[in-house]
């Protein structure tokens, strides 16, 4: 197997003492894992921040090896990790890719959904801009899976968080009943952060 592709890295976990294993979401082959040589290190760490845009290339011999995947930066999202609340939504979205998409099946509309989330989080002047964004993320994520889930209607922040507050059980009960422990956390360190908005 050999594949190319522009991709988003949606998860990265270490690896023996030098190596990391990234999972990175791709328009025409879906979610895809690989094996990173060196990914620990002070080059490729980050490289691998979930959410970065980066070229991917995977190859191995058989469809049951791990493919090694090499990453080259296209975007980064780094400069938005120092700031709590855009950090905190690129984590979510990013985790619930990872979390809920099966592995190696295409989802182009998540995947241009998830890139012009990221886009909103990171250029919006505040959440108010990028709040109904990640919602109508979610709901697409649901509807894409079977699930139901409507855009978010264009509303104040009050209520967009109010919507934020009840798509919580959704995601919860159908989408992340046996893996919700990390993922459903990251949503709710970001629903904190967005609870401080409230006036």
């Amino acid at each position: 197997m050999q594949l190319s592709a522009s991709a988003i890295v949606v998860a990265a976990r270490a690896h023996g003492e030098t190596a990391s294993i990234a999972r990175v979401l791709t328009e025409e082959f879906g979610l895809v894992a690989g094996y990173v040589a060196g990914g620990r290190g002070r080059q490729l760490r980050p490289v691998l921040i979930p959410g970065n845009r980066v070229a991917a290339e995977l190859s191995a011999r058989s469809d049951s090896q791990l493919p090694f995947l090499k990453l080259e930066l296209v975007e980064s999202r780094g400069p938005w990790l120092a700031e709590p609340l855009p950090a905190a939504a690129i984590a979510w979205v990013t985790t619930l890719a990872a979390a809920v998409l099966p592995e190696r099946n295409p989802y182009p509309t998540i995947y241009n959904a998830l890139s012009a989330t990221l886009d909103a989080i990171c250029h919006a002047p505040s959440a108010r801009g990028w709040l109904r964004a990640v919602l109508g993320y979610e709901a697409l994520v649901l509807r894409e899976l079977g699930y139901g889930g409507a855009a978010p209607p264009e509303a104040d922040l009050a209520a967009l968080l109010e919507l934020f507050a009840r798509q919580a059980a959704p995601l919860e009960r159908y989408l992340l009943a046996d893996r919700k422990g990390d993922a459903m956390a990251a949503r709710a360190m970001l629903g904190e952060r967005l609870e401080k908005l409230k006036p």
